[in-house]
């Protein structure tokens, strides 16, 4: 019997092709806590769901109460709270970051943060402004440390 390479390649570019979608839909829904004035958390969510992370946003004017209430510490809080899974994801996390901690899966009450509202991070883009380098703090055993460097939407 002969094997028609065109025809492995197709089925192994197909089988790749549905594996990727198959992991996208895997990933767990991210409940998204926002003030409804909040227009940078509209752009950050919009970022979420373009990873392929399915989103459910909950209009709130309690913020400071609902982040005291999930324990987020004072110096890593930013605009929006979010929940992936079995972490809290605080401000404008690239989704990068997000399957990498979904991949790792650190035992920690917590999750990723990148405090304030860094130009260029997903959801603070501004036309005309550099992004500016930041990290993505993983936060909840203890003092936050780094877990992965950015500048704008750009690992580094």
């Amino acid at each position: 019997m002969q094997i028609d390479r065109r025809a492995v390649v197709a089925a192994i570019g197909a089988t790749l092709a549905i594996g990727g979608r198959v992991r996208a839909e895997e990933r767990p829904l991210v409940t998204v806590y926002k003030d409804p004035s909040c227009d940078c958390c509209d752009a950050w969510i919009g970022h979420i769901e373009g990873a392929g992370f399915s989103t459910k946003v909950v209009q709130t004017t309690g913020m400071s109460e609902l982040k005291f209430n999930l324990q987020v510490p004072y110096t890593v809080r930013a605009c929006h709270t979010a929940i992936v899974g079995d972490y809290l994801v605080e401000g404008h996390v690239p989704a990068e970051a997000i399957i990498k901690l979904l991949a790792e899966r650190p035992a920690l009450k917590g999750g990723l943060a990148v405090p304030g509202m860094p130009v260029g991070s997903p959801g603070m883009e501004i036309p005309g402004k550099a992004p500016e380098e930041y990290d993505v703090l993983l936060f909840g055993d203890g003092e936050p440390r780094r877990f992965m460097r950015f500048r704008g939407g750009e690992r580094i």
